[in-house]
Formats: C-alpha cells, structure tokens, sequence
C-alpha cells in the first residue's frame, strides 16, 4: 500500500475578497477558540449549534453586533465561494475547482476521463491513481469553508442574529456532509467548534448524519418563526443576507424571506435520508417524510447555486476543458447518452475535435465525425496538446452551453428524482414515482437561460417515450480498448408493470444525467445503488492495491497524513471508519446488500 505525505493545514488563513460581490474589506478579524461539545442522545450541543430565536431583539443590540461582525460576514463569502472552487477569498475558478471535482470525483462518477497524464503540480497515471498532490482538493476546499463559518458560528454576538446563524450553520453542514461522503470520517464536531490545535477527533458517518440533521431541524425552526420579527429587524436581516450571501437566486428574483433556504435546508435532509435508506430505513424514511413536510425545492426559482452571471464570471470547467485540455467526456457517459438517445449527446458535448488515429490498424476518424468518449483507467498520452497527445481530440464541452451554467447545490431535478425513489420505497413524498420522475427529466438541463433550454425540454417530451435504448457499441478510434457493447438495458418511458428494481435502475440513471456535472450526488448514487451501470475501470491496479477489475472506488483515503493526522488517524480515525484507509473500504451507509 501506497504511503502517503499529504499536509492538511490545521487552520488556512482567511484571506481578503476581490472586489467580485456587492463589497470588499481590508483586514480579516481575530479567529476564536473553540467551545466544549458534550455528547446527548448522540447529538452534540456546542456554541455553534445553539440557536437562540426566540427573543425579544432590540434596534440598538442588533446594530452593535452588525458592527462588530462586519468582517466575519465579508470572510463568509469567501467559504461560500469555495463550495464550488473558489480560493484565497476569490469567487470559484478553474484551479481550486479541478481540485476539488476535476481530479479526482468527477472520474469516479465516470463523468469524465483526464486525458493526459503529466500535470505541473503532480500526475495521474490513470482514474484510480491516488495523487499525492491531488487526493486532499475536496478537503482542501472543505476547509477553506469551515475557516470562513466556523469563526462567525462561534462568535457570541452572532446569536443577536439567529437567521444569519442558522444560515452559515446550514452552509458549513451542507459542506461537512458532502466531504463525509467523499473520504469518510473527520474531526466534525471540532471542526464546528472552532477547535484550532490538534488533536482533533474523528466522528463516524452516522454521528455527523444524525447531528447535521438535528442542526436541520433547528435551523427550520428558527427560520420559521423569522415573520413574526418586527419590520426593522426583518429589513435589517435582509439586507445582510443580500450582501453576504451568494448561494441562491433570492437578490437576481427579488424574493425576500426564509423560503429558500427552508427549502435548502428540506431537501438536504430529503439527500441524507436517501444516502442511508439501505442502512437505517425506518431513520431513512423518517427524515425523508419529515423533509417534505417542511417544504423542499419546488421550482426552478428556489433552487441553491452559485451564478457564474451574478458572479460575472464563467463556469469553471470552461477553462478546465477548452483552455487546459484536462478533461474529456468518459467512454461510460458517452454509451449512456447515445444509447438512450438523449440531447446531451448533441447538446452538451462536441464531436471530435481533429483526427484520431487507430494506433493498431491506423484506420482515422476524421475530425468531427463523432462524440466520442476516453474509457476511465486508460493509459492516456502525455502533455496538453493535440500535437503530442491525440486525446486531446476527444469530445469536449459546448461552450455556450457550460459558460454560465450554475454551480448548483441543489437543483430542482435532484430533488425529484429524490421523491420518486422515495415514493418508489412506499414512503410519502406528496405525489407518484412516476409524476417526480418524469418532472425530473424535464427539468434536468444544465443552462437555465433562455437561449438553450426550451429547445432541449421540447426534445424531452420524444426522448420520455423511449421504450427500450438503442444498440450501441463503444468503440475505442485509438485501438488501445477492446470494443465495448453498451451496458444499459433500460430504455426512459415509465412502466408501472415494471419491478422495482427496474424502476429504482431508470430514477437512478436520469438523476444521474440530470446532476451533472455535479459528481458528488452521482458517485454517491453510483456507490449505494449500483446504478447507472458504467463500464469497468481499467487498471485499478493503478490505486492502493485494494481494488480489482470490475470494482469501483468506495472512498477516497484520508486527507492527511501528517505526523499529527496521522495520529488522529491512528487513534480515533480509523475505528470511526470501522476500516482499513483504503479505496475498497465502504462507508457506514454503503452496505452490500440489496436495494429493497
């Protein structure tokens, strides 16, 4: 097994933002130690989960805690960024985000394949390569947000203000509970503390589940009872929620209110439940019943994302595949596409950009013939260039159609298909399996303007009468993979007779399509369903040893290996895993056992 030297800072500095949002700032404030955290019916009760609301607030409290919190509002901009690839208190670009998705999730789900191998920071042999240089980006960027939350969570005048709590408590669980289902454990509950100093403890999944769950069910309490502010205090929260927040489209629609984030809150929930309704079903459904209940994303107006056109910035992967060349569409994703027939084929990806040689019969595809995809663990070629490297040519993204696409955290899409399996499980999510599915599919495009998506909803109306999916064979232009007939045996259109195996195989596989090209939700599908059905990896042998031909990566390794991580690891780590730090070791909610 591989040794591996990653450092993980303990505590990054904050650092000032551009001049990219509604402000800017000069000088980042004091950090403050943490709080003791006491265990209680597995939940722990510490200074940033305390959420005081009911009060009675006064003009001139609230305006001193304003005051004093000034630059910890404007430092928690910079943590909303690097949810999805921002750094050094920058709004989400190209490096940071490749890190965080690029290199490492994004080829995990089998959305894409790298198509070289040399990078000027590291290398990646083949998709499960563990870099020692790239494995930690997600934590990387974790941490970037929890130094931007945690400060302000645990600073006494905050509790002035229980809604802008309960809102950057509910971005810092949003991020906890994404990087828990990428490497497993870590020091959560420390973490939310403000704890700067090792050592720090590692929690289990299923304690850092149930305590962000709880965190949920605060946070909607405390939400709900926002409209009973005086007038003053309403237009003040207001106010500091349009200029220090940047993760809804609540300021672009004119919306005011707790709303959205209620509904963010819900449908995070409403994701949770799903993620562990193998391990602990009653639990499962519980949330999940209890998410819908309190409302969840309905619209595409209440959806959670970062706006690359309220941020005047492009979507990160914009440059990361047309400028860098690091990415390509994977071989799986283009046999999904072309053998259910769906618009992303033609829509989200270009056809082959110059000629690809058969390094075996020296047969050409000519340029522009064909959408074609890399299979994940290949062997690729060396640099970035079309000149030295013929992957290069291999599909990319659509500009126009990935330039402004938001950085979702929760789309509309996700959420539906998320009730239909709900639904499909026997469990009441307000409507049928088949009515969230088929509004899923509708909905699932990635650009929301105007110019690209009513053209691909009307294709969608053809595309869900597809009854069974079209023979399709992969075949590799560079002879260096064997040809591979597609593995999907499903076609789109919604059977009732259908078993339920079937039916969770069809949900599965268009919220898979939907989520892109966010990876997170889709490995995660990918993990506990098995579905949708992907090609193997090549070269597994490529990673820690403790994956064969046919597996799929259940885990990514631990972040840190520092002589102080290490010894977390060693001492409270590991056991909080319940395995070994390998890429074959399952987390607490990926059981092998069956769907239903």
């Amino acid at each position: 097994m591989k040794i591996y030297k990653i450092i993980m800072a303990a505590a990054m500095p904050l650092l000032a933002l551009s001049m990219q949002s509604c402000l800017d700032f000069d000088e980042p404030a004091d950090e403050f130690q943490a709080t003791d955290v006491k265990l209680d019916d597995e939940v722990f009760h510490g200074k940033a989960d305390e959420i005081n609301y009911i009060f009675q607030p006064t003009e001139e409290g609230m305006d001193k805690a304003i005051d004093n919190l000034d630059n910890y509002f404007r430092q928690t901009l910079t943590g909303q960024y690097a949810m999805r690839g921002g750094k050094d208190g920058d709004t989400p670009g190209p490096h940071a985000y490749q890190r965080q998705f690029s290199l490492g999730p994004d080829n995990y789900a089998q959305f894409t394949t790298i198509p070289h191998q040399d990078f000027m920071y590291g290398t990646l042999t083949s998709t499960y390569d563990i870099s020692l240089d790239f494995n930690p980006g997600p934590n990387s960027s974790y941490l970037i947000v929890k130094n931007a939350l945690a400060p302000i969570l645990n600073h006494p005048d905050i509790d002035s203000i229980p809604e802008m709590k309960a809102i950057y408590l509910l971005m810092l669980d949003y991020s906890s509970q994404e990087v828990a289902d990428l490497y497993g454990p870590f020091p959560y509950i420390d973490f939310k503390a403000n704890r700067e100093e090792a050592p720090f403890t590692y929690n289990d999944l299923r304690t850092i589940y149930v305590n962000i769950e709880a965190n949920i069910d605060t946070i909607v309490n405390c939400l709900k009872h926002y409209p009973t502010r005086p007038d003053w205090y309403k237009q003040r929260v207001q106010n500091l929620m349009y200029r220090f927040t940047c993760v809804n489209q609540d300021q672009q629609n004119g919306i005011e209110g707790m709303d959205t984030w209620i509904r963010l809150a819900a449908s995070l929930k409403l994701r949770m439940a799903m993620h562990i309704a193998k391990v602990e079903p009653d639990l499962a459904r519980k949330w999940a019943e209890e998410a819908v209940t309190t409302g969840v994303v309905e619209s595409k107006e209440q959806e959670s994302m970062l706006s690359p056109m309220a941020l005047g910035i492009d979507h990160p992967l914009l440059e990361i595949w047309k400028t860098w060349g690091d990415a390509r569409l994977s071989a799986s994703f283009e046999s999904l596409l072309m053998s259910l027939g769906h618009p992303y084929a033609q829509y989200l990806f270009t056809k082959n950009s110059d000629p690809i040689v058969n390094t075996k019969t020296q047969d050409v595809l000519p340029a522009g013939t064909r959408v074609v995809g890399i299979r994940e663990g290949s062997h690729t070629g060396q640099g970035q260039s079309y000149g030295t490297n013929q992957y290069i040519a291999f599909s990319s993204l659509e500009t126009r159609v990935i330039s402004k696409a938001p950085l979702y955290l929760m789309k509309w899409a996700e959420v539906d298909f998320l009730r239909a399996e709900g639904a499909l499980r026997g469990w009441n999510m307000g409507g049928t399996a088949e009515f969230f599915y088929e509004r899923g599919i509708r909905n699932s495009y990635v650009d929301i303007s105007t110019r690209v998506h009513p053209t691909f909803t009307n294709t969608m109306e053809d595309y869900l009468q597809l009854e069974t999916p079209y023979d399709y064979t992969y075949v590799d232009p560079t002879g260096e993979t064997p040809d591979m007939p597609s593995v999907t045996k499903i076609g789109v259109k919604w059977n009732e007779g259908d078993d339920r195996e079937t039916k969770l195989e069809k949900i599965i596989t268009q919220k898979y399509i939907a989520q892109y090209p966010y990876s997170f939700e889709a490995w995660t599908d990918l993990r506990r369903t098995g579905y949708p059905r992907m090609f193997p990896v090549l070269n597994p042998s490529d990673g820690d040893g403790s994956l064969q031909y046919g597996d799929i990566i259940r885990r990514m390794p631990f972040p840190g290996t520092d002589d102080a991580s290490l010894k977390d690891i060693n001492e409270t780590g590991l056991k909080a895993l319940g395995g070994p730090d390998l890429q074959a070791t399952r987390l607490w909610w990926d059981v092998d056992r069956s769907n239903f």
